[in-house]
């Protein structure tokens, strides 16, 4: 991942999707070793969809790992203008090699507990305490896991962000909000 002080030289010291100046923390973008500065509204699932709408400018955007991350962004928002402003992009070589990173293959199937289909970016439960490895905590059960990221090659794992830390969570944990 790109130290903080690069992306912020890299984006003007603004949010890549939006253009906001506060609240900027780097994002990685899963499958790959990039990441995207984002602020703190367009880090969240709850953004309002009037907000998005950023999208349809920052898709312009002569960055690569920008690229990607607004095209798997507007992949997963489902409005109309979302799917129009998706097909319509011109991704660059490098970008479309982004996107598609950490793409699951045909056949595999992420599932939680109760056996309900997992997709990219969805939000999950935590449906016990789990200790994390290396990282000194525990996650406590009822912890919502926002923005998951399915594990390619393994349906019985899947990667989240809990207490500010990146962890592989076992899918026999989790169920679907």
């Amino acid at each position: 991942m790109a130290l903080i002080d690069d992306l912020r030289a890299r984006a003007g010291g603004v949010c890549e999707f939006c253009g906001a100046a506060e609240g900027l923390e780097p994002v990685d973008l899963p499958g790959t070793e990039e990441a995207v500065l984002l602020c703190e509204t367009c880090r969240s699932e709850d953004a309002p969809e009037a907000h998005w709408r950023c999208l349809e400018g920052a898709a312009w955007s002569a960055e690569p790992a920008v690229q990607a991350a607004v095209w798997r962004r507007l992949g997963a928002i489902e409005a109309s203008w979302a799917t129009e402003a998706r097909e319509g992009m011109m991704l660059s070589p490098e970008a479309e090699v982004l996107a598609q990173a950490g793409a699951v293959p045909a056949g595999v199937e992420h599932r939680d507990a109760n056996g309900a289909l997992l997709a990219q970016g969805d939000t999950v439960t935590l449906i016990k305490d789990l200790p994390v490895k290396g990282a000194g905590f525990t996650a406590k059960r009822g912890t919502a896991v926002r923005g998951i990221s399915l594990v390619a090659d393994n349906p019985a794992h899947i990667e989240g962000r809990v207490e500010g830390q990146r962890i592989v969570i076992l899918t026999e944990f989790v169920k679907k909000r």
